[in-house]
């Protein structure tokens, strides 16, 4: 009997310890970035060429937008044959990019996952659709890009190359 008593007691505080050990907080959050100033109109233009010059390599037809930190329209160019109804989604996906400071794509992955992320949907403006990435300079955000007229994944790869052109 004194035998199961003290096995008791040993498993009682092992289990003890193992929960006390398994209660670390968890880490900080990371803060989001900052805004900067906002984007110059000829940064703007190195941007739109980059991505153009992507979507031009690929034979893709593509809509550009710029906007500064804002959420304001910098710049707008539609490639001949790219279709128009392109313009308003880049112009989404711009906005949503600047305005939660992250890629359209981590909207895009969350909503796939359903459930409580579906709320997601219901964000004024937003379009939670790959293509929108901010533009970083310096550790700030400077404004961000949002592409339309391909595959959700081209227009992703158009808006890097936008990134990328302005980060020379």
């Amino acid at each position: 009997m004194n035998s199961i008593y003290t096995l008791g007691l040993t498993l009682l505080l092992s289990s003890a310890t193992l929960t006390g050990a398994a209660q670390t907080p968890p880490p900080a959050p990371v803060p989001p970035l900052p805004y900067g100033a906002p984007i110059a109109l000829a940064d703007a233009r190195t941007c739109v060429a980059a991505a153009q010059a992507a979507a031009v390599k690929n034979a893709w037809f593509m809509v550009v937008t710029v906007v500064d930190t804002g959420g304001h329209m910098v710049l707008t160019e539609r490639m001949d044959n790219a279709q128009f109804g392109a313009l308003k989604p880049a112009r989404q996906k711009a906005y949503t990019a600047v305005a939660f400071r992250r890629s359209t794509k981590i909207f895009e992955d969350m909503i796939a996952q359903g459930g409580a992320a579906l709320r997601l949907l219901k964000l004024p403006d937003a379009l939670p659709i790959e293509g929108g990435l901010p533009i970083v300079r310096e550790g700030k955000i400077v404004g961000a890009v949002g592409t339309s007229g391909g595959t959700a994944q081209q227009d992703g790869v158009v808006a890097q190359a936008c990134v990328a052109g302005v980060a020379k």
